[in-house]
């Protein structure tokens, strides 16, 4: 079994990447540990670099399309991984989930209907919703005892016959709810009873931490599964955002027709080839590099979680059950938003802010910590000295 390096430093300046080459125009300058943008400091796994090398030696980049063995490899993962199981007629293409909520969108629903969107939640999902024309309707979540909740009272009372459709992020970004089966069931009861389609963004699925599973929003019932839309990537997982291919399963056929029609017209159907390949690689060789990451990432959190409670114990951390994602409250100290932001930018540590999830992040930040352990160390004790100074 080979043993896989997390704690190397990988050096992403000059790249053009995000994350890191952006740092002086989103934080004002370059000198920050970066902990914001969502994906990880860790290499590419080996499998999916050699698959795509192997690919380019053939130089030639023209038109190709996904072979059975591409569709197969998801069909297998999600057997595998979360015991669900697709037949591979239901998967459909998206150049990233973000790209398929909004097709989606276009495909559910007509401009001026209404969408529910649950926040603090993936700030994308206000564009997607905003930027088709829809009316967006705010479900917030409610916090309890450090984790969130559905609030199905305050749903129930919002739902008009205009309501088309329900963004669901499974599990939740940022607060790391890997949601059960009880909490999804009671949500999609309502949403059938009431004819609003779930579109599903479960991206984060495989990032799941010890005592906890992802459920599919579609693997509990056929009921279920014949009105949502699931959205997922190998890209947070695998660390191959850059490669832009993302899939969704779509069980009910007339929904599936009805989204490609969107999604071909534009003609994104294709993809890109090394996307293609890095899939294939990632869903068939990646069980061993995903069980060594979680005991990494699993790692990090522990860290994080310890040097709260012993060097600044006002700050709340609510606990994942998924993602590299963490969600931190600040409020204790009494900072307007853009002063927690700027004392933490003054201290060379660049997070993403709480209010861009909804208002109701208002006092939180949002950390990342799929970097190395030596990075999230520096970060932390920046933090300490910040908010003890």
């Amino acid at each position: 079994m080979k043993t896989y390096n997390f704690d190397e430093l990988v050096d992403r300046t000059n790249t053009n990447c995000l994350k890191y080459d952006a740092r002086a125009a989103f934080f004002g300058k370059a000198d920050i540990l970066p902990l914001w943008v969502a994906d990880m400091d860790f290499r590419t796994p080996d499998f999916i670099v050699d698959a795509i090398k192997k690919r380019a030696e053939h130089e030639i980049f023209g038109y190709t399309f996904k072979p059975e063995s591409y569709t197969q490899s998801i069909v297998n993962w999600l057997k595998r991984r979360h015991n669900w199981n697709i037949k591979p007629e239901w998967i459909s293409f998206s150049p990233g989930v973000v790209a398929g909520l909004t097709l989606a969108i276009e495909a559910f629903s007509k401009v001026g209907e209404g969408v529910i969107i649950q926040p603090p939640v993936y700030f994308p999902f206000f564009d997607s919703v905003k930027g088709t024309g829809r009316e967006m309707i705010e479900n917030p979540l409610k916090l309890k005892n450090g984790r969130y909740y559905f609030d199905l009272d305050d749903l129930k009372k919002k739902i008009t016959p205009k309501i088309r459709l329900l963004l669901l992020c499974n599990p939740h970004n940022p607060g790391g709810m890997a949601w059960n089966e009880e909490e999804l069931t009671a949500l999609a009861q309502i949403c059938l009873e009431n004819k609003i389609l779930i579109i599903s963004d479960e991206i984060h699925s495989d990032l799941i931490f010890d005592g906890f599973h992802h459920t599919p929003l579609a693997g509990i019932s056929e009921e279920f599964a014949q009105n949502c839309v699931v959205c997922m990537a190998p890209s947070k997982t695998f660390n191959t955002a850059g490669l832009t291919t993302s899939f969704l399963v779509i069980p009910n056929k007339r929904h599936l027709v009805a989204y490609e029609r969107v999604m071909r017209l534009p003609h994104l159907h294709m993809g890109n080839i090394f996307g293609t390949v890095a899939l294939e690689a990632a869903y068939t060789h990646g069980d061993e590099w995903l069980a060594q990451l979680m005991q990494y990432l699993q790692g990090n959190y522990s860290l994080l979680e310890k040097f709260f409670q012993e060097n600044l114990p006002e700050v709340k951390v609510m606990r994942p059950e998924a993602t590299y994602l963490i969600w931190i409250d600040f409020s204790a100290f009494g900072l307007s938003d853009e002063l927690l932001n700027q004392k933490l930018i003054e201290a060379g540590v660049g997070l993403n802010r709480g209010v861009q999830f909804g208002k109701q992040g208002t006092g939180f930040m949002r950390i990342n910590i799929g970097c190395p352990r030596s990075v999230l160390q520096e970060a932390l004790i920046r933090i300490k000295k910040a908010f003890q100074e």
